[in-house]
Order: C-alpha cells, then sequence, then structure tokens
C-alpha cells in the first residue's frame, strides 16, 4: 500500500508539473514565425537605409528600372535603380577615393552638397573664370538648384552609400565642369561620359535606352558627335569622383579641365543665353555684395 501511495504521489507531481509547465507555455509571448523573423532582426545601417532582402530588392529593381524608362522624371525610381545596381561599383570607386589624398579627405568629412552647406552668394562674389563663379552662372542658365537630389535609401554598407550620395550631388558639377546644359541629348551625354569615368551601371542603363526618347535627328547627332566626345574623354580622364570641388571654389575652370583631363564636348543646345544668366549671376553678385555690407554695417 505504501509502495501505491507513493507512485501515485508522484505521479500527482509529474502531472503538475506538466500542466505548470503547460500553462506557461501558454503565457509566454508568441515566438515569431520564419517569415516575422527579418522584421525582428533586421535594422537600418543609417538614417533614411531600407533594409531590403534579395526578393524586394529584385522586385523594386525590375519596378524601377520600367517607371525609369517610362518615365525619366520620376527621380525616386531613378535613384533606386541607381542605388540597387551600384553594388560591384561602389567598392571600386570608394578604393579610387582612398588612393587619393582629396578622395580620403572627402569620406573623412563626409561633405553634402545643397543649398545649405553651399554658400551661393559668395561664390556669385568670386571673380569670372573660377568655378564657383561658373558654378552659379551654370545654375542660373539651367534654372535649377543643388537641392533635389534624392537620399540614398537601398545601399547596405553606409561607407558606399556615402560614395553613392556623393555621385548623385556632385552630378551638377560634371555639367558644370564640361560646359553641358539640362536636356536629355545634353543628359545622356554626360551619362556616356559617366560610365566611361565611373563604371555606374545607372549611368549605362540611361545610355542604352534613354536615346529611344530623342527624335532621329538628334539620336544621330547624339551617337555621331556626343557619344564619341563622351567616351573618349570619360575614359581617359581623372575619376571625378575623387574631386572634392568644395575645394577648388577659386580655381580656373580652364586650369581644373587641363588637370583632370577634359575637353569641351560639341556645342549643345542650350534654352536660355549665357548673357541672361551672366546678368543673373551679376545681379546675385550685386545683392551679395549689398548684403555683405549692411552685415558688416551692422
Amino acid at each position: 500500500m505504501a509502495l501505491i501511495s507513493s507512485s501515485l504521489r508522484a505521479s500527482r507531481q509529474a502531472g503538475a508539473l506538466r500542466l505548470g509547465a503547460v500553462a506557461s507555455a501558454s503565457r509566454a509571448p508568441p515566438q515569431p514565425r520564419r517569415w516575422q523573423e527579418r522584421g525582428v532582426k533586421t535594422q537600418p545601417a543609417y538614417e533614411g537605409h531600407v533594409p531590403l532582402n534579395w526578393f524586394e530588392a529584385g522586385f523594386l529593381t525590375l519596378g524601377s528600372a520600367f517607371m525609369s524608362l517610362a518615365n525619366p522624371r520620376r527621380g525616386d525610381m531613378v535613384a533606386a535603380l541607381g542605388d540597387l545596381t551600384s553594388g560591384p561599383v561602389l567598392p571600386r570607386l570608394r578604393d579610387a577615393m582612398l588612393e587619393s589624398a582629396e578622395g580620403r579627405q572627402i569620406l573623412k568629412e563626409r561633405p553634402r552638397v545643397n543649398s545649405h552647406t553651399v554658400d551661393m552668394d559668395k561664390l556669385a562674389l568670386l571673380p569670372e573664370g573660377t568655378f564657383g563663379n561658373a558654378y552659379v552662372t551654370w545654375l542660373e542658365r539651367c534654372g535649377v538648384t543643388p537641392d533635389t537630389r534624392e537620399p540614398v535609401h537601398y545601399v547596405d554598407d553606409p561607407e558606399l552609400a556615402y560614395v553613392m550620395q556623393r555621385y548623385r550631388e556632385c552630378h551638377d558639377f560634371y555639367h558644370c565642369i564640361c560646359g553641358l546644359p539640362v536636356n536629355v541629348e545634353s543628359e545622356l551625354a554626360l551619362k556616356f561620359f559617366e560610365f566611361a569615368n565611373l563604371g555606374l551601371p545607372m549611368a549605362g542603363i540611361a545610355a542604352a535606352f534613354g536615346h529611344l526618347r530623342l527624335t532621329q535627328a538628334k539620336r544621330e547627332r547624339l551617337f555621331r558627335e556626343f557619344v564619341p566626345w563622351a567616351i573618349k574623354c570619360g575614359s581617359s580622364a581623372q575619376s571625378l569622383i575623387t574631386v572634392y570641388w568644395e575645394k577648388r571654389w577659386e580655381q580656373n575652370v580652364d586650369d581644373m579641365k587641363k588637370e583632370f583631363g577634359i575637353w569641351d564636348p560639341p556645342e549643345p543646345r542650350w534654352s536660355r543665353p549665357l548673357s541672361e544668366a551672366k546678368a543673373a549671376a551679376a545681379k546675385r553678385q550685386t545683392d551679395a555684395r549689398a548684403r555683405a555690407e549692411q552685415a558688416a554695417f551692422l
């Protein structure tokens, strides 16, 4: 009897332990399923970063490519395609920057290019022929600002993301130093130049398909005159990703071209005469000088 009682007590204790375990399991928070684990484990690597798995990246690459070709004005889609296709090239561009004194300084300081970081009034006061004055005149002539560049979202490595952002924000400097306006044929010419100079796939995609939107006459001129210049000049010039443009505002533009190995393209089609742009830049210069004198007086 004692043996039976002892066995019953052991059975009840085991049952109680099992019930306790079941109750604890029911109170414990549910474990995430496999499809939920990505959201739990993945964290952004920098501000604005959007981590993607392979399926999401592939789907967005195809979608952004289609939208970019259908409507090149969709800057968000063009930027997304650039982010998603630049992976193999960005490490090489970073290495090129690390091999250059200017490039290393850029990676260390990580400057940004926009109307808050660039003093346009100060550039307007620089003498004609300097890069800073030429840049302000180019902005006036093309009617653009440096504030239109999309931020990088889909490059996972923070340093490589900055390299991509740097390229994007310096794109207008390439326009300026090459003397190209903002229109479809000039933009395509610069894309051929960028692909030859930097090797970015997005530039190659734009160059390969963007000309389909041109008229036959413009397409023929693009390939007859601009493409040979872009490929030859871009492939032989210094890698422009290594240039610290903001340190060269006061340098002569022609001297910079000689240093970088850049020569002028065929005469492009401008929508605004240079005289009007120079007049607007001169007015900006006058206004900037007046504000500087007023600030000094106060």
